[in-house]
């Protein structure tokens, strides 16, 4: 547990600025006033963790039980907000991409270690046998904040449409499950991690996507 602690709260801080990172651009492009940017890049950053335990019965959820993501996330929005007031020409296409190359990557820390804590999360509460329920669970943690901040500002889901997103979370959430059968959990934890943010790095940089009709 000692590994746990020491590697993965550090990386799900990362991810958890990512993602609050992205709830909050989102609500800059919808022209939403502080609060619904700091309202969509919280419920971007802890949205997953939050639905995960209301699946296991976890009540109240963590985010209400250990409060330092949901600070992470507000504190993270409200630098933004702060400095896009301040120095507006920050949202020019020219410092996007550069940010935007930047959040990618942080954005696939934060997808590897909020799946594998996930599924963490449920063999803790007793699930360690329902290996559909436990891979279930991981993908949300990953990918269900996202999700939500579509559906709020009334868009398709970008894990729907976008790049190999949920596909990423899938294939770390399998890979961590099968080799707790061979390895302890803290390295499946690290290698199931490894491999959705190298699928997602590739992804994104290489513009993978599923096919469409």
């Amino acid at each position: 547990m000692k590994l746990h602690t020491s590697i993965f709260f550090p990386i799900e801080i990362i991810g958890t600025i990512a993602f609050a990172s992205s709830g909050a651009m989102v609500a800059v492009r919808k022209k939403l006033d502080l609060f619904g940017i700091i309202v969509l890049g919280v419920i971007t950053a802890v949205g997953g963790g939050m639905l995960r335990d209301l699946i296991i019965g976890n009540i109240p959820p963590n985010m209400f039980q250990n409060p330092v993501y949901v600070f992470a996330a507000f504190l993270t929005v409200l630098i933004l907000f702060l400095l896009f007031r301040r120095w507006p020409f920050l949202l020019e296409k020219r410092y996007l991409e550069s940010y935007e190359k930047i959040m990618n990557i942080l954005d696939a820390i934060g997808l590897g270690a909020f799946t594998v804590t996930g599924i963490d999360t449920g063999i803790k509460s007793g699930y360690n046998e329902f290996y559909f329920l436990i891979i279930f669970l991981g993908v949300i943690t990953g990918i269900g904040g996202g999700i939500l901040r579509d559906i709020m500002v009334g868009e398709t889901p970008f894990v729907l449409r976008k790049h190999i997103y949920a596909c990423a979370s899938i294939s770390g959430a399998c890979l961590h499950v099968l080799l707790l059968q061979f390895i302890p959990s803290n390295y499946a934890m690290l290698l199931g991690a490894l491999l959705i943010i190298m699928i997602r790095i590739l992804a994104s940089h290489y513009r993978w996507n599923l096919p469409s009709v």
